[in-house]
């Protein structure tokens, strides 16, 4: 039986800890030694210089200086990596003992104000499910979570994911490689840019002029070996001008494309540690293979061909060396350079795009499959055909022992909501604070994990697929000159065109049209609920107006009346959060205001 993912992590934790303390021990063993090293060797140089000692002396602790080098470096790079993996289990461990919150990307730059319910439902900024989730380290595999959350998908492909989440949801070693790939950086790679330069046209042409230069090196060489065997120089001096007559007209266009070469040669080395892992490894599941077989139907691996722009783009670096650079201009080595980045790009640059997509949606994955592992009994939802669902159109939505994945385990409260063609809506009453809101952001945010392909919060789920639309957190813009009620208006106009069109709509309304007074809430709230019904869409309201939970006799059977109670104990307020049957029937307002010190005492 596997251990709990909580003693896993603190497992790993602790022999990585131990790990890095003895790596630290040795990097500071290794330091001393190269100093000793050196200091040895000034000594023994000094002697040589004072003394008839012979100079090949210096050889040996050059030798040693060197070896104690090569090793100082891979016991510096282990450490780095050891502390990584620290970090990676003690973010684990935070997540599963609800302390995440601030130790991941927000996904802060995905935030839509536009979107109908993003926003509403805390999807991007400081504790939203984006942070929760992602453990991308690149931007496409940020910005495929955020397009998974943001974008139900169809049912096929949640599938497909499911698949590929379960398999993964083991696979803690991978995702443990994945964490430490090297460069991997949130900053590290921009995508415009990046496919900007992979599929421009070609800068050098026509391309058989770089056989013409490979020409010109060689009978450069050739005259160089002529002139040492036989002593004519004529030659040589030929060939350095016939070189500097071909490369001077190209060098501001050679210096160009080695320049603009450097960022995308370290952004694609930035992915190839993720797209080695794929290519090696041997998965079965629909979303997984369909991403080897995405990068198999280039005809090119991947991680090899970002290896040969890696050492370009080195060799490029070898110019800034003042040993190397004579050489360099004897071969005309930026011209050669130059003729290579572009054959790459002729080649392999049509495919950077996969590429991209591939690591973006393969990183996804792997944090879904993260979320899986650590919250095992979160069960992954049934998603059946609208078709199939009772009463032709209609949303399907039904949820057992629903709870928020938000908030911590320790106090959240799990509800049953279940909307059907046999009752379409639920009119939440309730006091402040009692729990309606968390109620509409539990059914979404579980809704937005089912269609992203992830387990969900819940003790079972079955719906349909779902656009959603909230008016959770509608504000007022004094920039835009428009007032709350009037951004409230404009949302649900929106989710009524939404309501139109397929898939059916789920909408999550609070506190509709509070800012109205009694009468025109009512009649308003009746006549876009009837429009959002007859439409196939269901949902959910939340109000403390009692006078609005008289809706329900309008709406007929389609609609029913829960609400979630409070007690007031003359100090504090108490709430159990938990949905019952039936309109509310006290409010707390008052309570409250008099449990602050105001003097609210009915006529």
């Amino acid at each position: 039986m596997a251990p709990e993912p909580a003693t896993e992590y603190r497992s790993r934790l602790a022999r990585w800890q131990e790990r890095y303390g003895a790596l630290s021990r040795a990097d500071a063993r290794l330091a001393a030694a190269r100093l000793i090293t050196f200091g040895a060797a000034a000594a023994l140089g000094f002697a040589i210089w004072r003394t008839p000692l012979d100079a090949w002396l210096l050889v040996v602790p050059a030798a040693i200086f060197a070896a104690i080098a090569i090793r100082h470096d891979i016991v510096i790079r282990a450490r780095a990596a050891a502390a990584a993996l620290i970090g990676f289990y003690e973010r684990g461990v935070a997540r599963i003992e609800d302390r995440w919150i601030g130790n991941g990307s927000t996904g802060e730059q995905f935030r839509n104000p536009s979107h109908p319910c993003a926003d509403d439902l805390d999807l991007f900024g400081r504790g939203s499910l984006f942070e929760l989730l992602s453990l991308a380290r690149t931007r496409p595999g940020e910005r495929a979570l955020a397009g998974w959350l943001t974008t139900a998908a169809e049912p096929a492909a949640v599938a497909a994911r499911q698949a590929g989440v379960r398999e993964l949801t083991p696979a803690l070693d991978l995702r443990e490689q994945l964490s430490l790939a090297p460069g991997l950086l949130r900053d590290a790679v921009h995508e415009p840019e990046l496919l900007a330069w992979a599929e421009a046209p070609p800068a050098l042409s026509p391309p058989w002029l770089r056989g013409v230069a490979l020409a010109l090196t060689a009978f450069t060489l050739s005259s160089l070996v002529y002139w040492y065997a036989a002593g004519v120089e004529t030659l040589f001096y030929i060939a350095i001008a016939a070189q500097a007559a071909f490369a001077l007209p190209y060098t501001r266009r050679v210096e160009h494309l080695l320049h603009v070469a450097d960022g995308p040669g370290r952004e694609l080395s930035a992915l190839a540690q993720a797209l080695t892992l794929l290519e090696r490894e041997s998965f079965t599941s629909g979303s997984l293979a369909e991403l080897q077989t995405e990068l198999r139907r280039s005809g090119v691996q991947a991680s090899v061909a970002i290896a040969r722009l890696r050492r370009l783009s080195e060799m490029h670096d070898w110019q800034h060396n003042l040993i190397f650079v004579g050489i360099a201009l004897l071969l005309m080595w930026s011209t050669h350079l130059a003729w290579a980045l572009e054959a790459w790009r002729r080649r392999y640059g049509r495919h950077v795009r996969v590429w991209l997509r591939v690591v973006g949606e393969f990183e996804a994955l792997a944090s879904l499959s993260a979320y899986a592992y650590e919250h095992p009994a979160d069960p992954f939802p049934e998603l059946v055909p609208v078709e199939s669902a009772p009463g032709a159109g209609t949303g399907l939505f039904e949820g057992t022992g629903l709870g928020h994945p938000l908030v911590p385990a320790a106090k959240m409260t799990r509800n049953d909501v279940s909307l059907s063609a046999h009752r379409q809506l639920l009119v939440v009453s309730g006091s402040n604070m009692s729990g309606k809101s968390t109620l509409l952001r539990t059914v979404g945010v579980n809704v937005v994990l089912a269609q992203a392909g992830a387990p969900v919060r819940a003790r079972s789920l079955r719906l349909t697929p779902l656009a959603m639309g909230a008016t959770l957190r509608i504000q007022d813009s004094l920039q835009e000159g428009r007032s709350r009620f009037y951004a409230e208006i404009s949302r649900v106009s929106l989710l009524a065109r939404m309501a139109s069109g397929r898939p059916p709509l789920l909408f999550l309304l609070d506190e509709l049209f509070h800012g109205t007074n009694s009468h025109d809430r009512l009649v308003g709230a009746a006549g876009v609920l009837r429009t959002l019904l007859d439409r196939g869409a269901i949902g959910l309201i939340t109000t403390h107006d009692l006078a609005l939970t008289a809706i329900v006799e309008a709406l007929g059977p389609r609609a029913a009346n829960v609400h979630f109670e409070d007690s007031f104990d003359g100090t504090d307020m108490h709430f159990d959060y938990l949905m019952k049957p039936g309109p509310v029937t006290k409010s707390n307002a008052l309570a409250l205001m008099r449990a602050v010190g105001l003097d609210v005492e009915e006529p």
